[in-house]
């Protein structure tokens, strides 16, 4: 069959496994305990059963503008979503996975989710806020209180994902001059530049074991996070240190913007593109 996205898995050493070929075009795939994948099309959340050759639909109620900015909670039973049906800009959701109302979480927009603490105390998430024009790392607690902002007016921040044992946020940011992977406390301190090379680098996704970080190389000059590039899935010890090409691949925005390891750590899944 033709086909405009391919969900694929891919291991530590390259070996790539396609679940998943289909005519939509789907994005941001999450991996949940029980071996569902769980990604986002047409504005709605959908999900990949282990063995399945379809997607079935999550209901997520009034919730029909979900963009690819979504996860799972550490109880496996929540879904966070970010949508704009009901708002002017992303609003960050949280929802029964087995489907029901979407319930709100943060009072202002724009907000892109991104990640969970391994408690599920605080949502890490993209934002901007009165009139300036950068977007800043917050985090905030499910219920949407206790907004705390850790960037500030230093460039462009986004991707924020937290460290298995919660002492650290992943994040990627231009404040050095160029799109780099930078770590920060969750208090906002000691923030540390992880990356320096010629790639423009998005979205780490430390594993859940602690060892690695994967992310997403853009071509050198890249602004943004573009669709249809040719990009390349890299690892990189979580320590720090020179990064591994896993996979060179067409697609960018919708390959892996969030959390997207198998609990064992052994793999992640992905998203490429037809050219």
């Amino acid at each position: 069959m033709s086909w405009r996205s391919r969900l694929c898995t891919i291991t530590l050493d390259g070996e790539v496994e396609t679940l998943l070929e289909t005519d939509r075009h789907i994005e941001a795939p999450n991996w949940h305990r029980d071996g569902r994948l769980i990604v986002n099309a047409e504005g709605r959340i959908w999900a990949l059963a282990p063995g399945a050759d379809m997607l079935s639909p999550i209901d997520t109620g009034a919730a029909d503008r979900c963009n690819n900015d979504h996860g799972l909670m550490p109880d496996g039973e929540t879904l966070v979503i970010s949508d704009s049906a009901q708002t002017e800009g992303s609003c960050i959701y949280l929802v029964p996975l087995a489907g029901g109302a979407p319930r709100r979480v943060t009072a202002h927009v724009p907000s892109y989710w991104h990640g969970v603490s391994p408690d599920g105390a605080r949502l890490a998430y993209v934002g901007r806020r009165g009139s300036d024009a950068h977007f800043d790392i917050f985090t905030c607690a499910p219920d949407g209180s206790g907004e705390t902002r850790l960037t500030r007016g230093e460039g462009h921040h986004d991707g924020p994902d937290y460290t298995p044992d919660g002492a650290w946020i992943w994040f990627n940011s231009d404040r050095g001059g160029t799109m780099d992977l930078w770590r920060i406390r969750p208090d906002g301190s000691d923030a540390q530049q992880m990356s320096d090379d010629e790639r423009v680098n998005w979205f780490p996704h430390p594993s859940p074991d602690g060892r690695h970080v994967a992310y997403l190389a853009y071509e050198e000059g890249t602004e943004g996070h573009p669709p249809d590039r040719e990009v390349e899935l890299r690892v990189m010890p979580a320590g720090g240190g020179a990064p591994r090409v896993l996979r060179a691949l067409h697609g960018g925005q919708g390959t892996i913007n969030v959390p997207s390891w198998a609990p064992d750590s052994g793999r992640f899944a992905f998203v490429e593109y037809a050219r």
